[in-house]
């Protein structure tokens, strides 16, 4: 019965959004990125991913509500209405877009594991404060639970990195 709550399909845990990393490299609490907005939550709850390789994936079905104009960060809105952020490096703004790349634009229904924006690793390392990317929860107050995975090595569109619990 336990294992069967913790691992089943049962009704409770259909409403549930569960995100993959969108990005392979290693997990990053979100209490230990080097930036305050992201580490004290002001922007809402989360993870971190410090990727290895420079794709970020859809970490679950969604739509596209808004890619930045510098491409540095993409959100998304599950049919639950999650609103997720995904925000490549830290102070990546100053880059102007320099390094990144779109394959998604506002409106797009994308699924788990679609490519939504690459970028070059190297230019975000030596140019960016930090390849540190946060995945934030930015509407917390329509959110029940937030339960955060503990896998440390992460596979783009495959680990675990969140599952978000609608207010009931």
């Amino acid at each position: 019965m336990f294992f069967k709550k913790l691992f089943g399909k049962n009704e409770e845990t259909n409403n549930n959004d569960v995100l993959a990393a969108p990005a392979t490299g290693k997990f990053v609490p979100l209490e230990e990125v080097p930036d305050p907005v992201f580490s004290q939550k002001m922007m809402g709850d989360g993870v971190a991913v410090d990727p290895t390789e420079g794709l970020i994936v859809a970490p679950i079905d969604a739509e596209v509500l808004q890619v930045f104009p510098t491409k540095h960060a993409v959100g998304l809105k599950t049919s639950n209405n999650t609103e997720i952020l995904i925000h490549i490096g830290l102070e990546t703004v100053a880059l102007k877009g320099e390094g990144f790349e779109a394959h998604v634009k506002e409106g797009d229904k994308v699924k788990k594991g679609d490519k939504l924006i690459s970028f070059d690793l190297d230019i975000i390392r030596t140019k960016a404060k930090s390849t540190i990317t946060p995945v934030i929860i930015t509407n917390t107050d329509a959110v029940g639970s937030i339960t955060k995975g503990t896998e440390t090595a992460l596979t783009k569109g495959q680990t675990t990195v969140m599952t978000v619990t609608p207010k009931q």
